[in-house]
């Protein structure tokens, strides 16, 4: 094999949340037993495996603590979920994503308002989830095909998940205001940083020969990253580390790019 010329993306890897969620995971478990997730702390199977070898044991639900520490994961939780943690005595330490905290405050200030929140977003991810748990009633819309479920003539207070990209959200608002409203209020709660990464990994993409992006395949940000790249050069790889390299792929290759999400 010749060769190969390798560029990495200017802006990848970690973001700052997900940083502080691992950094506060391994702070907790130096320091104590007993320590639970509420969900996997973030969406990196490799990351999640080293902290379970270092003590962290990953619940999907509070009923599965009964004692102990329970970090909350970067991606947040209910305020539902938290008050029965509280309610069991068990200590709380929260490693929220910062920006998700501001998602779900903007949710219950605008429901107060007297909005129809509304989040940009996959129903199924627990960021998405969240943030529905914040207010009384949030409708979640994936795409065009879940429009159906805005009410008529609605004052609407639009929110997105944070690792959509800014295309997907503009699309979202231009379909809605094609519908029917009295009031349409739009807070950008998008991540610079994902954007910043997006950005980066398509420069990259137009450059060479073959693209390789690097996380979680349970990671919202990182398939992102990998359909974004895909639409711009076809010979993109979404890998959850380099063991799952196939080397065919690379022949008659000069170039690769590399980018990472979580």
């Amino acid at each position: 094999m010749n060769d190969m010329r390798v560029l990495v993306a200017e802006k990848c890897g970690f973001c700052h949340g997900v940083r502080n969620a691992i950094s506060v995971a391994e702070k907790v478990l130096a320091a104590e037993d007993d320590v639970y997730s509420l969900g996997p702390i973030i969406h990196n199977k490799d990351v999640v495996e080293r902290l379970a070898k270092e003590g962290l044991k990953t619940v999907s639900r509070v009923e599965e603590v009964r004692s102990g520490t329970v970090l909350i994961r970067s991606h947040g939780a209910a305020p539902e979920q938290i008050a029965r943690l509280g309610e069991k005595g068990i200590k709380i330490v929260d490693a929220t994503c910062v920006l998700v905290k501001r998602v779900q405050h903007i949710a219950g200030e605008l429901e107060e308002q007297g909005y129809q929140v509304v989040i940009i977003g996959e129903e199924n991810h627990p960021e998405v989830q969240a943030v529905v748990g914040c207010a009384k009633d949030v409708i979640v819309i994936a795409d065009e095909s879940d429009l159906h479920r805005l009410p008529p003539n609605a004052r609407l207070g639009v929110v997105c998940q944070t690792t959509q990209n800014p295309e997907h959200f503009g699309k979202m608002l231009g379909a809605m205001g094609r519908g029917s409203f009295s009031e349409l209020k739009v807070i950008n709660t998008l991540c610079k940083e994902a954007i910043k990464r997006q950005e980066s990994a398509i420069r990259l993409c137009r450059q060479v020969d073959i693209m390789f992006v690097l996380g979680g395949l349970e990671s919202a940000n990182t398939r992102r990253l990998a359909e974004l790249c895909v639409k711009v050069n076809e010979q993109t790889f979404h890998l959850q580390n380099w063991n799952e390299l196939d080397t065919s792929v690379l022949h008659g290759k000069k170039t690769a790019g590399v980018t990472a999400g979580a």
